[in-house]
């Protein structure tokens, strides 16, 4: 998994409406990806909407948030349109962004062991550099300490 001061690997993928969201275009100011495993699951959902109810504390801060799953574009489009999302949600099919941020592998569910997304969020700085990593993320709170990371980046 990234840490802080790894370069933030480099993407270009599809989000609820269609359009191509790439990393080059969001050069300059810092980011939120969190990573998380399906749409319209209860965890997701309560992540997803805490960091809706965030998200201009964190605009007003300088940065952008964007969640990222393995769900297709119109699967993201439905969610999207449902909760009232004020930020993009972007389709990794792929995998693609999931293995360069190491946010793929093998995790307990229900206790069976499985395959799949590691719930995680980078904060990646204006320097294009991972300024904070939150692997294994519960979800509880998550958007606060985000939110409060987004704060004290910006105030350097």
């Amino acid at each position: 998994m990234l840490q802080p001061g790894d370069p933030a690997p480099a993407f270009a993928l599809a989000c609820e409406d269609g359009a191509v969201i790439d990393s080059a275009t969001l050069a300059g100011r810092p980011d939120v990806l969190y990573l998380y495993p399906k749409d319209s699951t209860p965890g997701c959902t309560q992540e997803t909407c805490d960091f809706r109810d965030r998200t201009d504390q964190i605009r007003a801060a300088g940065a952008e948030v964007f969640g990222v799953s393995r769900d297709t574009v119109g699967s993201h489009a439905r969610f999207h349109a449902k909760q009232g999302l004020n930020f993009h949600l972007l389709s990794d099919p792929d995998r693609a962004l999931h293995l360069a941020y190491g946010c793929w592998g093998k995790k307990v569910m229900y206790g069976k062991e499985i395959e799949g997304t590691i719930r995680s969020t980078f904060l990646i700085g204006a320097d294009g550099r991972v300024a904070a990593a939150w692997p294994k993320v519960r979800v509880a709170g998550h958007a606060e300490a985000v939110l409060a990371a987004v704060l004290a980046v910006s105030a350097r």
